[in-house]
């Protein structure tokens, strides 16, 4: 009952209350040694997604170094204001683990966190990925932009001809216009820099996105 539960998304009025406040989170990034929260430099922009386990998902992208500026994980997409993390497990948040990325567009284009999203998981899994089963590792793109869309759609449908060549079914990854992101637990920030042969769930595909400026994801 409770795995049927966290792969079936609630409704508003099934969803957990909630709180008013923030839970407490950290301060700064353990990485890049920046504010987590901000500010963040002018000329920067925001990207978030959802790729599964937000551990190994949020290393995939502060891992591309030049051109990023803040990574954080949280939660996003579903109705319960301000969730814990044991909360969202229980599947009755609605919400997504998601990854905000702040990122500096002069030297990092959004077409390569593109790339490094799609190729970093296996976007056709619904409601999973791989052993991770339930409503929190859903594939997510969350547009901040009208160019951000129509990038993500375009992504989406260059990436399923070749996923399709492989033998993979249609992409399961939701495209919203971004939500409100709630950080998640100072312990869940930046884990696997803290923890560095700490669980990751993640597995690509093998297949590339046809694609960004060449960079292509690495395994762990």
């Amino acid at each position: 009952m409770f795995l049927r539960k966290k792969a079936v998304m609630p409704s508003a009025d099934t969803a957990l209350p909630g709180r008013d406040a923030p839970i407490p989170t950290a301060s700064t990034h353990f990485v890049l040694g920046r504010p987590l929260k901000g500010p963040y430099p002018d000329g920067t922009e925001t990207a978030m997604f959802g790729l599964g386990c937000f551990w190994g998902a949020e290393r995939k992208f502060w891992q591309l170094g030049n051109g990023i500026w803040i990574t954080a994980v949280g939660y996003a997409a579903g109705y319960t204001p301000n969730p814990t993390y044991e909360e969202v497990c229980t599947g009755l948040t609605g919400h997504n683990e998601v990854v905000l990325v702040v990122y500096e567009p002069d030297r990092l284009s959004y077409d390569a966190l593109l790339k490094i999203f799609f190729e970093s998981h296996d976007p056709t899994q619904g409601l999973r990925q791989g052993n991770d089963v339930g409503t929190q590792y859903r594939s997510g793109i969350y547009w901040f932009s009208d160019t951000q869309r129509a990038a993500a759609e375009a992504a989406r449908a260059a990436y399923q001809p070749r996923l399709a060549e492989r033998g993979y079914g249609s992409i399961t990854t939701e495209l919203l216009p971004a939500p409100s992101f709630y950080f998640a637990e100072d312990y869940h920030q930046q884990y696997l820099a803290k923890v560095p042969h700490g669980y990751c769930g993640l597995g690509g595909t093998g297949v590339s996105c046809p694609i960004g400026t060449g960079i292509t994801a690495t395994s762990d």
